[in-house]
């Protein structure tokens, strides 16, 4: 599995923010052109039996994706799971910022904090789910 590069962390970070911190994180919004305005769609799930089995259709999930331009030319994308739109353009456009900005900027220190609680929060919710797991096992009875 190849590692992942800088931008796509920053887009799986901003995928799974709440509006809130998307807006903290912006602050006030740049001018933009909207080329895409937020469009909300569904995306096909797939589960695999097991974890690493078959592939199978497990269901239907909605999305929210958008495109910005700034006044400098650089694009912003955006995805998001839900119906807000607000949350997609703001996404978009701190994709957009993010391209711009240098390693290390105040804006990179914000979301690899944000990414950080996220993982956080992940491992946390794993260990709650692990503590609860039964291990069953079958006793042979001697003859």
């Amino acid at each position: 599995m190849s590692e992942k590069t800088p931008r796509q962390r920053w887009m799986a970070t901003l995928a799974r923010a709440s509006r809130a911190e998307v807006e903290t994180l912006l602050g006030a919004p740049p001018r933009h052109e909207l080329l895409k305005a937020p469009e909300t769609g569904t995306v096909m799930l797939e589960g695999r039996a097991g974890g690493a089995g078959q592939r199978f259709n497990l269901g239907e999930a909605t999305v929210t994706r958008c495109v910005v331009r700034l006044p400098t030319g650089r694009m912003g994308f955006s995805y998001a799971l839900g119906r807000d739109g607000h949350k997609a353009r703001l996404a978009a456009l701190l994709d957009a910022r993010l391209q711009d900005e240098a390693d290390g900027s105040e804006l990179h220190r914000g979301i690899a904090a944000l990414g950080q609680q996220q993982a956080a929060a992940r491992e946390l919710a794993s260990r709650k789910a692990a503590a609860t797991k039964v291990d069953f096992f079958t006793m042979v009875r001697g003859e």
